[in-house]
C-alpha cells in the first residue's frame, strides 16, 4: 500500500486516492509545455491509516451527520472536537518515512507548499474551493508532516462541514489527501478562468492579476488587475490600485506588505504575458475538456500552474445540430417552474410541446435563432416575450443590438410572411359560456376514457398505448377552440386595460373586473382547501394529531388511517380524501411528472390546513369567492357609470359592458388545461411506477424511481429488452444533484453566455427594487421569504416572497396580502390568481428572495410594478 505518490504518478482518475487536487495536479503535470512545479500526493491511505488510531471519530461522524446545516453552534463545537482530535493523532511511523523520503529526493532545503486534497474537492460536479486549508512556505520535514495533519483536520472545520450538510455530502465516505509542492516565489500571481466570470460566455478568458504570492487575490485581501481575452485578442484590461501583497516570510509562513507608492498603478502583467497566459489556459481547457478555473504565477518570465479545477458553476449548453451561433429562451422561466427536472419529465414535457426544445441543466430550452435572424419575426417575438417577460424581451434585444452574434438577414418577400398573409383571420369567437363548457367535458370524457383503458396495460403495450395517448393529451391541450377561448380573455382583458385607461384615465381596470371569475379551477382549490379547515377545526384531537404530523416533517399517507382514531377522525379524512380525488395529481413543479403528487404525499397539505384552521374563521372559502365577486360587479358598475358620463357614453359603455362579460366569461378557462394536463400525466405516473414496481421484482431495476432518471424512448427500450445501465442511471442521479444547485438563465446562447435584461426605468423611487405590476393595488406588510412551501408560516396580511409559484401555492394565496416573484409574467399563475383573489403582485424581480429579507416590512405596488423595503424585521 503506497502513503506517497510522486505527480508524476498520478492521473485524473485517482481521486479516490490522492483526491480532486492531487489528481489534477498530477494529470496538469502531464500536459506538454507545462510548467508545474514539482511535488508528491499523501495518499487516503495515510489519512484513513493514521485515523484507525482513534476510532471513536465514526461515532462522532454519525453524530455530525444528523446535524442541520443551520445549527451552527452544535456544528462548531463537535467539529472542533473532531478537528482536535485527528491534528493531535500520531503518524505511524512507516507512513512518516514515505513522507520525509519523497520530501528528501525533492530537496529538504526547499520550502513547500502543503494543500489539502479532499476525494470530494475541484471535482467536475463539486469545487469545495476554500473549504480546507493551504499552507506556504513550509520549510523542514517536521513542519511538512506537522501541516500534513493540519490539514488533514482541516476536513472538519465549521465552513467544511457547513458545505457537506448543505450539499449532501456525508464526512465518513469522503477522505482526505495531501499535496506537497515546492513553493515558487513570484513577482506576480492570480486567476484565470475559460470562461467569463459574469456572464458565463466561453469564449472569453478572464485574467486576474496581483503582486506576490495569489492567495491575497483568493482570499480577497487585494484588488487585482483584470484582463479579458477572445481569440488572442485582449478584450479589456482594468489596472487596479494595489496597496498589498502577500509575501513569504523568513521564518517560514506569509506576511502582508505594503507595495511602494511607484509600483501601485503599474500593471501587473506585460499584454504578451496576457495572451500567454490566455493561450496556456485554454492548453488546459483542451486537456480537461472542460472550463477551467487556473492558478497560476510569474517567475521571471516562466509560467508556473499551480492548480486548476473544473469551473461548477456553469450553466451547461444546449447540444445543437450545428456550430452556429445559437440563442435559447428558457421554458421554465415561461411556465414558472425553474427548478431541475429529471430525464423522465424533461423528456415527457417534450412530448407533449407544440414547440421543439433542447434540454440543458436539466431545464428546457427554445431555440430562437431563426426568428430573431429575420427582421419580419423578431420585431414581433421581442414584442411576444417581452409582454410575458420584460427582461427576457430586453436580453433578446441586447443580443440584436450588438449586431455581432445574429446577423440579421433581410429574407425576400414570399407573400408568406405575417406581414403580408392574406388568409382571413378566424371569425372571433362568440361570447358563449357554453363553449366552456363543452371544451371542459371533451377534456373529462378524454381522460376516463384513458383511466379506463391504460388498466389493462403492461411491459411495451404500456410504452405504445402511452406514446399514441400523448397525441391524445397534445389533441385536447391544443384544440383550436381551446386556445381561442384563452387568447378572447385576454385580448378582453387587454382591451378594457388599453380603452378604459384612454376614457377614464383607469390603470389596469381589469384586474377588479376579473376577481371571483367562474371556473377557474385553481383558484377553486384555494376556497375549497378553506372548506377542509373548516371540516376539520371543531375536533380538536384532530388538528392536534396534524400537527404531530406536522412537527415530525412527516410526508406519506398513514396519518390518513391514524385520523380515524379520533373524534371526527372519519369525517375529517373523507374531507382531505374529496379534496384529493379533485386536486391530488398537483403538486410543486408539476410539469414534471417524477415530483411527488399530493395523493401520493398528502401530508404536505397539512401546514396548509393548519394555517387555514388559525387564521380563518368559518366559511372563510364561500365568504371570499362572494366578496370578490361582489368587488368585480361594484367596479363594473362604477366604470359604466362614469363612461355614460362621456361623450358617446352610450356607445362606450355598451362595448365596455360586452368585453366584461367576456372577460368573465372566459378567463377561468385559462388555468383549466393545465389541469387536464397534470390529470393525465398522473395517470401515466401511476401506470409508469406500477411497470418500474414490475422491473424491480424482475431485476432490471434497483429502484422505482430509477425510472425517473432515463428518458422515454430509454424507458421504452429497458422494458422491451428487460436490461438497464445502472451506471448511466447514478450518473443522471449525479447530474441532477448538480444541476439542483445552479441556476437557470432566461436567455442563454451557444457560447455559454447568460444575457442579462433590465428594467431601464427611470420612475421608481430610490432603493426600489422592479418588476412587473400583474395585480393593481398598494399594499404594506411583512414579508415572508419561503423557499420551500412546506415551510411557508404565514399569518394574515402577510405579503409572500418566493422564486415562483405554480398552481400547488395557491392555497398559500388565501392567506396573504400580496404577492412577489423573481420569475413570472402577466398571464402566469401567479399573476392570474393574484388576481382572481385581489391581491397585489409584482413578478418577475430580480433576485428578490436575496435582497428581501424574511421579515423585513415592505411596500407592494402592484399598479406600478415595484417592491419598496420600508423596514428591518427588528425595527
Amino acid at each position: 500500500m503506497a502513503y506517497v505518490l510522486s505527480f508524476g504518478d498520478v492521473d485524473r482518475t485517482q481521486v479516490a486516492i490522492v483526491g480532486g487536487k492531487g489528481a489534477n495536479l498530477g494529470e496538469l503535470s502531464r500536459i506538454d509545455g507545462l510548467e508545474v512545479p514539482d511535488g508528491f500526493c499523501v495518499t487516503t491511505d495515510a489519512y484513513a491509516r493514521t485515523l484507525a488510531g482513534a476510532p471513536s471519530i465514526d461515532d462522532r461522524l454519525d453524530e455530525l451527520a444528523r446535524l442541520e446545516p443551520d445549527d451552527r453552534s452544535a456544528i462548531a463545537e463537535l467539529s472542533a472536537q473532531i478537528r482536535r482530535t485527528v491534528e493531535e493523532l500520531a503518524i505511524p511511523d512507516d507512513v512518516a518515512a514515505e513522507i520525509i523520503d519523497a520530501h528528501a529526493r525533492l530537496g529538504v532545503d526547499g520550502a513547500y507548499a502543503v494543500r489539502s486534497s479532499a476525494t470530494a474537492e475541484d471535482l467536475p460536479t463539486a469545487s469545495f474551493a476554500g473549504q480546507q486549508d493551504t499552507f506556504l512556505n513550509v520549510a523542514g520535514a517536521a513542519a511538512i508532516l506537522e501541516h500534513v495533519r493540519r490539514c488533514w483536520g482541516s476536513l472538519f472545520t465549521e465552513r467544511a462541514v457547513t458545505y457537506r450538510l448543505r450539499h449532501g455530502f456525508g464526512h465518513l465516505p469522503i477522505r482526505m489527501a495531501v499535496v506537497v509542492q515546492r513553493m515558487v516565489f513570484p513577482r506576480a500571481a492570480g486567476i484565470l478562468v475559460t470562461a467569463d466570470p459574469v456572464t458565463s460566455d466561453r469564449t472569453v478568458v478572464s485574467i486576474d492579476a496581483g503582486f506576490g504570492l495569489g492567495e491575497a487575490l483568493v482570499s480577497g485581501l487585494v484588488n487585482a488587475d483584470v484582463y479579458q481575452v477572445r481569440d488572442g485578442v485582449i478584450l479589456s484590461s482594468s489596472i487596479a490600485t494595489k496597496k498589498l501583497a502577500i509575501e513569504p516570510a523568513a521564518a517560514g509562513g506569509t506576511q502582508v506588505c505594503e507595495i511602494a507608492g511607484d509600483r501601485r498603478e503599474q500593471p501587473v502583467l506585460t499584454e504578451a504575458e496576457v495572451l500567454r497566459l490566455a493561450r496556456a489556459g485554454r492548453r488546459i481547457e483542451a486537456h480537461f475538456r472542460t472550463p477551467q478555473d487556473i492558478e497560476w504565477c510569474l517567475d521571471g518570465n516562466d509560467i508556473h500552474i499551480v492548480q486548476s479545477r473544473p469551473i461548477t458553476t456553469l450553466f451547461p449548453i444546449p447540444v445543437a445540430a450545428d456550430e452556429q451561433n445559437r440563442v435559447y429562451v428558457s421554458v421554465g422561466h415561461q411556465q414558472m417552474m425553474t427548478d431541475a427536472m429529471k430525464p423522465l419529465g424533461i423528456s415527457l414535457w417534450q412530448l407533449t410541446s407544440s414547440a421543439p426544445m433542447r434540454d440543458a441543466g436539466g431545464r428546457l430550452f427554445v431555440d430562437v435563432t431563426p426568428a430573431l435572424s429575420a427582421p419580419t419575426t423578431s420585431a414581433g417575438l421581442i414584442e411576444a416575450l417581452g409582454r410575458s417577460d420584460p427582461l427576457i424581451g430586453d436580453a433578446l434585444q441586447t443580443v440584436i443590438d450588438r449586431g455581432d452574434f445574429v446577423r440579421q438577414v433581410p429574407q425576400a418577400d414570399s407573400g408568406d410572411t405575417p406581414t403580408t398573409r392574406h388568409e382571413s383571420a378566424p371569425a372571433p369567437i362568440e361570447t358563449d359560456p357554453g363553449i366552456v363548457t363543452e371544451l371542459i367535458a371533451d377534456s373529462e370524457a378524454s381522460l376516463a376514457a384513458l383511466k379506463r383503458d391504460i388498466r389493462a396495460q403492461s411491459g411495451p403495450a404500456l410504452i405504445d398505448f402511452l406514446r399514441a395517448d400523448i397525441q391524445e393529451l397534445r389533441r385536447v391541450l391544443f384544440a383550436p377552440r381551446s386556445l381561442r377561448v384563452i387568447t378572447a380573455g385576454m385580448d378582453a382583458a387587454q382591451w378594457l386595460n388599453t380603452q378604459l385607461w384612454e376614457w377614464l384615465g383607469e390603470r389596469n381596470a381589469a384586474d377588479a373586473l376579473t376577481q371571483s371569475v367562474p371556473g377557474n379551477v385553481t383558484s377553486e382549490m384555494g376556497l375549497a382547501l378553506l372548506d377542509v379547515a373548516d371540516a376539520l377545526r371543531p375536533h380538536l384531537a384532530v388538528v392536534a394529531a396534524l400537527r404531530q404530523v406536522e412537527q415530525a416533517g412527516r410526508t406519506g399517507s398513514d396519518f390518513l388511517d391514524e385520523l380515524t382514531a379520533y373524534p371526527g377522525g372519519d369525517e375529517a379524512r373523507a374531507a382531505i380524501e374529496d379534496f384529493l380525488d379533485t386536486y391530488g395529481m398537483r403538486c410543486v413543479g408539476e410539469i414534471d411528472i417524477t415530483r411527488p403528487r399530493w395523493s401520493e404525499s398528502p401530508a404536505t397539505l397539512v401546514p396548509m390546513i393548519l394555517g387555514n384552521i388559525e387564521n380563518f374563521e368559518p366559511g372563510a372559502g364561500r365568504q371570499r369567492f362572494a366578496d370578490g365577486l361582489r368587488g368585480a360587479e361594484e367596479a363594473g358598475r362604477r366604470l359604466l357609470q362614469r363612461l355614460r358620463a362621456l361623450p358617446d357614453g352610450e356607445r362606450k359603455a355598451e362595448e365596455a359592458a360586452a368585453m366584461i362579460d367576456r372577460v368573465r366569461t372566459f378567463s377561468g378557462y385559462r388555468e383549466y388545461p393545465k389541469y387536464a394536463m397534470v390529470s393525465r400525466y398522473f395517470v401515466y405516473k401511476q401506470a409508469l411506477s406500477a411497470e418500474a414496481a414490475r422491473l424491480v421484482e424482475a431485476g432490471v431495476l434497483r429502484d422505482p424511481e430509477d425510472i425517473f432518471y432515463l428518458r422515454f424512448d430509454e424507458l421504452d427500450e429497458v422494458v422491451r429488452t428487460r436490461q438497464a445501465d445502472a451506471q448511466l442511471i447514478d450518473e443522471r442521479k449525479e447530474a441532477f444533484r448538480v444541476y439542483q444547485t445552479i441556476s437557470a438563465p432566461r436567455v442563454l446562447t451557444s457560447d455559454g453566455e447568460a444575457v442579462t435584461g433590465a428594467y431601464r426605468r427611470e420612475d421608481l423611487p430610490a432603493g426600489a427594487l422592479p418588476g412587473m405590476a400583474v395585480s393593481t393595488g398598494i399594499i404594506e406588510g411583512r414579508a415572508r421569504v419561503v423557499a420551500d412551501i412546506a415551510r411557508a408560516d404565514l399569518a394574515a396580511g402577510d405579503i409572500l416572497v418566493t422564486a415562483y409559484t405554480d398552481p400547488s401555492w395557491t392555497p398559500l394565496f388565501v392567506a396573504i396580502a400580496g404577492l412577489v416573484t423573481e420569475v413570472g409574467g402577466l398571464m402566469t399563475h401567479g399573476a392570474v390568481i393574484a388576481r382572481e383573489y385581489g391581491l397585489p403582485a409584482v413578478v418577475g424581480v430580480e433576485h428578490a428572495t436575496d435582497l428581501i429579507r424574511d421579515g423585513q416590512r415592505i411596500r407592494v405596488n402592484g399598479t406600478d410594478g415595484y417592491v419598496e423595503i420600508l423596514a428591518q424585521p427588528d425595527e
